[in-house]
């Protein structure tokens, strides 16, 4: 016999947690190694134990299921679970095993349990990463307005009104706030793509600026400036960058 598939279950309601433990029980092919009821729980969770499997509340409070994928790469196989059917196109989209639909039942539970064996086994690869299902959670909110970083086991939270600046570190994002700096495993690009660009500007190549933040712009050779910021920082501004922040004020810098 294979080894059991390590699972771990993460819902914020004890009754539906307990549902899915009793109906795994039948389930001698799964072994339940962790419950978590909050998504910073799951993080930790995910990211000392690294489960070959999980059952994953849609909806929570503070991280919702798709935010918990974002900060887990790469995530285990997952099956959704959620009360709300519009989430199961996007959930299959992401490439999940399956989706539940609660209430969950034993039949609809032990064809999930088969799905996910199969694709383990199989060594299918992870899923894509989560940033679609992001966008499809924000109620209608195009872009972000918080930034997510894991730091080990530990979710920081980071509002972008709190955010300074962000600069590119090769595959990495740091994001500059209130003095602290966070690295983000996410290239800069793909960060800028969910940041509203009224607000915050690539300035440079290796630079996102929250425009609330910028004091004025100084020359600072031949075709070359700097933008200081209210703290006094000093950030380079390319040519093209100076271009974005020209048509973003009307061209009045």
């Amino acid at each position: 016999m294979p080894e059991p598939l390590r699972a771990v279950i993460v819902d914020d309601e004890e009754l539906a947690r307990s549902v899915l433990r009793e109906y795994l029980a039948d389930h001698p092919e799964v072994a339940v190694v962790a419950e978590c009821q909050n998504g910073f729980e799951a993080v930790k969770a995910a990211t000392e134990l690294k489960p070959d499997l999980i059952f994953l509340d849609v909806q929570m409070p503070k991280l919702n299921g798709f935010e918990v994928l974002e900060l887990i790469p790469p995530p285990p196989a997952v099956v959704f679970v959620t009360a709300y059917d519009q989430y199961a196109i996007r959930a299959f989209e992401f490439h999940a095993v399956d989706y539940l639909l609660k209430p969950v039942s034993p039949e609809r539970l032990a064809e999930a349990v088969s799905h996910a064996a199969a694709r383990i086994r199989s060594g299918e690869p992870p899923p894509a990463p989560a940033a679609a299902l992001l966008a499809e959670t924000r109620g209608g909110k195009k872009f972000l307005d918080r930034i997510l970083v894991r730091d080990g086991t530990k979710v920081h939270i980071i509002p972008v009104d709190n955010v300074d600046y962000i600069e590119a570190q090769d595959d990495y994002a740091c994001i500059n706030s209130a003095g602290r700096r966070f690295l983000k495993l996410q290239t800069l690009s793909d960060l800028e793509k969910s940041l509203d660009p009224d607000r915050f500007v690539r300035i440079h190549r290796g630079f996102i600026l929250n425009v609330a933040r910028m004091a004025r712009i100084e020359l600072y050779a031949k075709d070359s400036r700097i933008v200081v910021l209210q703290d006094g920082k000093k950030l380079p501004v390319s040519r093209a960058g100076h271009a974005r922040m020209r048509e973003l004020f009307g061209g009045e810098l």
